[in-house]
């Protein structure tokens, strides 16, 4: 039995949820609805207080989707009542970041700046402190979504391993090279 998907989806109070045709699990909190689509092999019951997901055999395709709609299900469940958060940092000199709205300005070392619209389920912030490298802080309740759009902003500058130079996560621990010089 797989360890995560035995394991019920437990529902905070001002969470609902309903399992529509063709195997739609929405659900509904104080932040906004989601909704995710869930194999019709997974059977769902949804009660007030919790979501159970079970498998009709020991396939490793059912074993292996047993689990995953298990933490798709609290993820939707975590992000319509909490939300979620990613912070990225810019290192480098003259690397900088504004925004309008949901329009991101970045300046990342190349000869033009790079203009990426953030989609509009997602809320955007930038910060430049003195002394301190430049951030973006991208908030939603969608986690899939959110961490495709901040894969996508380390992906104009990834960090580089030499000087540390791009765009990296809040936190993010990078492995440095030695340079040409330590072989001396």
């Amino acid at each position: 039995m797989s360890r995560i998907g035995k394991q019920p989806v437990v529902l905070p109070k001002g969470v609902t949820v309903t399992v529509g045709t063709d195997n739609v699990l929405t659900v509904k909190g104080p932040k906004g609805e989601l909704k995710q689509a869930i194999d019709r092999d997974i059977t769902v019951k949804a009660s007030e207080s919790e979501i159970i997901f079970e498998r009709p055999t020991d396939q490793i395709r059912h074993r292996a989707m047993h689990g995953l709609y298990r933490a798709l299900a609290g993820n939707l469940v975590k992000g319509v009542t909490e939300g979620y958060k990613k912070e990225l940092e810019l290192v480098g000199v003259g690397f900088k970041a504004a925004n309008q709205g949901n329009v991101l300005d970045l300046a990342l070392g190349y000869s033009h700046n790079i203009i990426f619209e953030v989609p509009k389920e997602l809320k955007v912030a930038t910060a430049t402190e003195k002394g301190k490298n430049p951030t973006i802080m991208l908030e939603g309740i969608d986690k899939q979504l959110l961490g495709q759009v901040a894969a996508k902003l380390r992906g104009l500058r990834k960090p580089e391993p030499y000087k540390g130079k791009g765009v990296k996560y809040s936190g993010e621990i990078l492995r440095r090279k030695a340079g040409k010089a330590a072989g001396k």
